[in-house]
C-alpha cells in the first residue's frame, strides 16, 4: 500500500502482526470479551470489507460507532480518530531511518513464509467474502411473495416483514465482493424500500413514505435498473398530489416514464398516476388523455419487477379502473367515476375472495359510494360502503380512509342536512375511521379527493 494512504491503524496493526483480517477479528475479539467483563457494552468485530477501511487513510467517511470504538481503543491505546489520520501525520510511529545508505535487508525463510501466510490469509478473506447462491435466491424469493401478498396483508404485518428483508439486504452487501451478488443486493433493497414506501403511505406517514422511495430511486440508479426508478419515481409522484403539490407530481411522473426497460404494465402506472396529477389540477383534458394512454399501453412488452413479480409492484386492469375513478371523481363526473368503480369491483370479484386486494378493493367500493352521493343517492353510498365497513382496524389504509374522509365531506352538502339516512352514514364513517392505524398514528390527512 502507498505509504501515503495508511492509516496510524496500519502501522500499530502491522506492527502488532494483526495486519491481517483474521488476526485482527482474533485480537478484536479477545479485547471485546475482557470489556464485557468489565461491564461496558461493545459490538461484534466491523466485516472484513470494512477493515480494509480503516486501514486506507480517506476511506471512512464517518467514525465508527461508539461500541465499536471503544474496543479499537482498548486495542491500540489511542483515540479512534488519530488512528484513523495519515501515518505520515504521526512520523513518530514510523520506524527510525539512518542518514546514511543502507544496504539492503537480508531476508530469511521465516520473513517469506510470514508473506506468504498473509497473502494465502488475504486470499481467503476474499474467497469467503462471496454468498451462497441460495441465500440470494432466499431473499429473492421472499420479496416476490411479500409483493403478492401486500393487498392481502395487514400494513404493519407488511412494515414488519419489509423491514426484516432490507436489514437483510443491507448486512449481505458488507458480506460479498461479487459485483454481480452486490447488482442482486441492491435490487433486493430497492424492492424492500419500494415495499416500505408504499405500506409506510397506507400507515398514513408520509414523510418516511418518501424517504424510503427516494432510497429505492437511488438503489435503482446505483444498478442501472429502469423498472424500479420507474416504480420509485411514481410513488414519489403520487405523494406528490397527495401532499397538494399536483404540478410537481405531473413532473415526476413524466420523468417516470423516461426510464428504459418499462413494459406496458409499468407505463399503464405511471399514465394512470400523471392523469390523477392532472385530475387536481382540474385539467381536464391532459386527465382524459392520461387516461387514454394508460388504457392503450398493449405493445407485449414486459419488465420483470412490474409483469414477473409483480403484487404490490403490478398494476393490472382492476387497479387502472379504480384509479381512473379517482380521476373521474377529481373532475366531478360522477358517471365516469361509477363506471370505472363498477368496472373495478366486477374485475376483482372474479378473483377468489382470498386473493382480492383491499388496497384496491376498498377504495373502488368508496369511489363508487363518492360517484353516486355526487347524484345525491345516499341509499345507493350506503351500499358500496358495506363490505368497506366490515375491514379489520389494522387493514384500513390511509387511500381507502382519505376516500372515505371525501365521502364523508360530501354528505356536508346543504341537500343532506335534513336527511336523517345521510347523518347517519356520516356518523358511521366517523367511527369507523377513528380505528385506522393512520388515525393512531396521528399522521396528517391530506385529502386524495379534494371536496
Amino acid at each position: 500500500m502507498d505509504e501515503g494512504r495508511r492509516t496510524v491503524m496500519f502501522l500499530l496493526a502491522t506492527r502488532r502482526g494483526i495486519r491481517s483480517y483474521q488476526g485482527f477479528s482474533d485480537e478484536y475479539a479477545r479485547i471485546a470479551g475482557q470489556l464485557r467483563s468489565e461491564g461496558y457494552e461493545v459490538s461484534p468485530p466491523p466485516a472484513a470489507r470494512q477493515w480494509e477501511r480503516l486501514l486506507k487513510f480517506g476511506e471512512v467517511k464517518t467514525t465508527p460507532h461508539a461500541l465499536t470504538a471503544r474496543v479499537l481503543e482498548r486495542m491500540f491505546q489511542m483515540p479512534v480518530g488519530d488512528l484513523l489520520r495519515s501515518a505520515s501525520d504521526m512520523p513518530e510511529l514510523e520506524p527510525v531511518r539512518s542518514t546514511r545508505a543502507s544496504s539492503p535487508p537480508v531476508l530469511d525463510e521465516s520473513d517469506l513464509l510470514m508473506t506468504a501466510r498473509d497473502a494465502a490469509s488475504h486470499a481467503g478473506e476474499a474467497a469467503s467474502l462471496l454468498l451462497d447462491e441460495m441465500t440470494l435466491d432466499q431473499l429473492h424469493d421472499d420479496l416476490v411473495q411479500l409483493s403478492r401478498r401486500y393487498g392481502c396483508s395487514a400494513p404493519g404485518e407488511v412494515y414488519r416483514d419489509a423491514t426484516s428483508l432490507l436489514n437483510q439486504a443491507q448486512v449481505l452487501l458488507e458480506r460479498t465482493r461479487s459485483p454481480e451478488q452486490h447488482t442482486r443486493l441492491y435490487y433486493a433493497a430497492a424492492q424492500a424500500s419500494a415495499l416500505l414506501a408504499a405500506v409506510s403511505f397506507d400507515l398514513g406517514a408520509l414523510t418516511p413514505a418518501v424517504s424510503f422511495a427516494r432510497s429505492a430511486a437511488q438503489y435503482g440508479k446505483t444498478i442501472g435498473n429502469g423498472p424500479v426508478q420507474a416504480y420509485a419515481y411514481g410513488m414519489m409522484a403520487f405523494m406528490a398530489f397527495w401532499d397538494g403539490r399536483p404540478g410537481e407530481a405531473v413532473r415526476l411522473a413524466k420523468t417516470a416514464q423516461q426510464f428504459g426497460g418499462l413494459g406496458d404494465t409499468a407505463r399503464r402506472r405511471l399514465y394512470a398516476i400523471e392523469a390523477r396529477a392532472h385530475g387536481h389540477l382540474r385539467n381536464t383534458d391532459q386527465a382524459e388523455r392520461a387516461i387514454r394512454e394508460a388504457l392503450e399501453q398493449s405493445s407485449g412488452r414486459r419488465d420483470e419487477l412490474h409483469d414477473d413479480i409483480g403484487g404490490e409492484f403490478g398494476f393490472d386492469a382492476a387497479r387502472t379502473a379504480m384509479s381512473n375513478a379517482t380521476t373521474c371523481l377529481l373532475l366531478r363526473d360522477a358517471e365516469g367515476a361509477e363506471e370505472y368503480a363498477t368496472r373495478a369491483l366486477t374485475l376483482l370479484r372474479m378473483q377468489p375472495a382470498e386473493q382480492q386486494p383491499i388496497v384496491v378493493a376498498g377504495p373502488a367500493a368508496v369511489d363508487l359510494a363518492r360517484a353516486r352521493l355526487l347524484r345525491n343517492e345516499v341509499e345507493g353510498a350506503h351500499e358500496a360502503l358495506t363490505p368497506v365497513f366490515q375491514v379489520p382496524p389494522n387493514w384500513r389504509g390511509s387511500g381507502m380512509m382519505e376516500r372515505l374522509t371525501a365521502a364523508r365531506i360530501e354528505l356536508t352538502r346543504p341537500e343532506f342536512h335534513s336527511a336523517p339516512a345521510a347523518l347517519a352514514l356520516a356518523e358511521q364513517i366517523e367511527d369507523f375511521s377513528a380505528l385506522s392505524p393512520a388515525r393512531r398514528l396521528s399522521a396528517a390527512n391530506p385529502l386524495a379527493i379534494e371536496a
